[in-house]
């Protein structure tokens, strides 16, 4: 697997991430992400490296605990990686492995399978050396990122806690650039209860629940801040019956996301305490914030300028920014330093045109590779 004269060969890698991909992994799919945990489980079997299994539950697959078999008595370094993706079963049909020029095509090879594969690269030249890392390694591969990580939580905010760093292998953004702020993710689902009756012969009677949600809609709208970087989103609507039947039932579900946890204790409050406007109608909510906001703190500010310094030593210049899209980063960067889209460069994730930049495996490879030599 490893090349002598180049470790870090694109060619070498990419034969890596293909076998990968080429298992398709939607998170609705236990038995397709357990399929390809194995695969990956294998690949450490003779790292010296322990391996966790934990038992996938609520429908979705295992997750992985890789650990050094060095330096785990002290805080170390957690490396955070999904092996799920949001592509069905038979995307791949569709959108086979290619290479055409420096694009390499396949489900979730950008986000975030490509990332991931750097990760476990990166860690098996660090074991093929006989130098081992300052700090221990922790790899976790979870199986249910791509919806919100109900099951892996928990598991990602202890291993956080325990951790000296984090490194997160999302996709880089925009040509490159490392992620050092993400905003919060807060899901709602609203649930208006009106009073049925004819449209035509008794409307009086009536209290339309879709009318309520309109007004609902209306003062949702009304919170977004484009200058704060507050986004609402009302992305689903359901409601009545018939269209001649004043509608008994509505319903919606919003999106949130928020750039700082003081907006988050803000509008949190604000939306779960929405009250009718409408005599006869009720009104509930319920929901919570996801996914805390990802600031750039001190802690993450140095790791970023480590980073960076390291990037230039390589050849070439990493640039950070902030993104609305939540990670796994925004569990464990309000408490330890995190950097976040260290994986391969590219663009079309959750697309059917999704591709990684071949010219980016080697560097971004590299960098997580000096980053596991360097941290202290």
């Amino acid at each position: 697997m490893l090349t002598p004269a180049n470790p870090f060969d694109a060619k070498t890698i990419l034969d890596g991430i293909r076998r990968w991909v080429e298992i398709e992994t939607p998170t609705e799919a236990p038995e397709q992400v357990n399929k390809l945990a194995s695969m990956v489980a294998e690949g450490y079997r003779d790292l010296p490296a322990t391996i966790e299994r934990v038992a996938g539950k609520n429908g979705c697959g295992d997750h992985l605990v890789a650990r050094s078999t060095w330096g785990q008595e002290a805080p170390g370094i957690l490396v955070l990686s999904h092996l799920d993706t949001v592509h069905p079963i038979g995307f791949i049909q569709r959108l086979p492995f290619r290479i055409e020029g420096d694009s390499a095509f396949g489900p979730g090879i950008y986000d975030m399978k490509g990332g991931a594969y750097l990760a476990y690269h990166a860690f098996a030249q660090i074991c093929a050396s006989a130098e081992r890392s300052p700090l221990g390694i922790t790899q976790l591969y979870v199986s249910d990122e791509e919806i919100g990580s109900p099951t892996s939580r928990a598991l990602i905010e202890a291993e956080g806690r325990k951790a000296r760093y984090v490194l997160v292998t999302e996709p880089a953004r925009d040509g490159g650039k490392i992620v050092t702020g993400r905003k919060g993710v807060a899901r709602f689902e609203v649930f208006v209860k009106g009073v049925p009756a004819h449209a035509g012969s008794r409307p009086e009677d009536g209290r339309s629940a879709i009318r309520e949600l309109a007004n609902i809609i209306q003062t949702l709208e009304a919170m977004n801040d484009v200058k704060r970087g507050v986004t609402v989103n009302v992305g689903v609507v359901r409601g009545g019956t018939r269209p001649n039947v004043i509608a008994e039932e509505a319903y919606a579900e919003v999106d949130m996301r928020v750039p700082s946890i003081a907006d988050a204790e803000a509008l949190v409050p604000k939306i779960l305490n929405l009250k009718s406007k409408t005599e006869g109608v009720s009104v509930s909510v319920t929901g919570e914030l996801n996914r805390p906001p990802y600031e750039k703190g001190n802690a993450g500010a140095a790791l970023y300028e480590h980073a960076k310094t390291l990037a230039a030593e390589i050849g070439f210049e990493l640039v950070d920014t902030t993104t609305g899209g939540g990670s796994d980063g925004n569990f464990t960067a309000p408490h330890t330093a995190t950097l976040d889209g260290l994986g391969v460069d590219g663009k079309g994730a959750h697309t059917h045109y999704e591709q990684m930049y071949v010219s980016s495996v080697e560097p971004r490879a590299r960098l997580l590779h000096r980053l596991y030599q360097t941290l202290r």
